[in-house]
């Protein structure tokens, strides 16, 4: 699932996936490296979800000497809750026409 603001997608399932990521690894860095995505590619998807967002999902902390990181805000956690939840209904809701769909898929 998909959600757009204009000509942005807001949030969809590889946003989500990266929130997951930066949740269990605190780091931007970490989580991209999960996910085989360039640093600066997960910088601007987080970027472009917290501009999208009333409250950001993501609240960073710059790097140095103490060095840096990143987690995910109550807003942040709250977004992929409520993505889980919206994308489980869904699923439940389609399962006959899923079913249908995957008798016409090459096993």
């Amino acid at each position: 699932m998909r959600v757009t603001v204009g000509d942005v997608i807001a949030i969809g399932p590889g946003k989500i996936a990266l929130l997951e990521a930066l949740d269990a690894t605190g780091s931007i860095t970490a989580a991209a490296k999960s996910l085989d995505m360039s640093y600066r590619r997960a910088w601007l998807l987080i970027d472009e979800t917290n501009r999208a967002l009333k409250q950001p999902a993501v609240a960073t902390a710059a790097g140095g000497a103490k060095g840096g990181g990143s987690a995910l805000t109550d807003s942040g956690r709250a977004l992929i809750s409520l993505y889980r939840q919206i994308e489980e209904t869904a699923l439940q809701a389609c399962k006959p026409e899923i079913k249908q769909l995957l008798k016409l898929l090459d096993s």
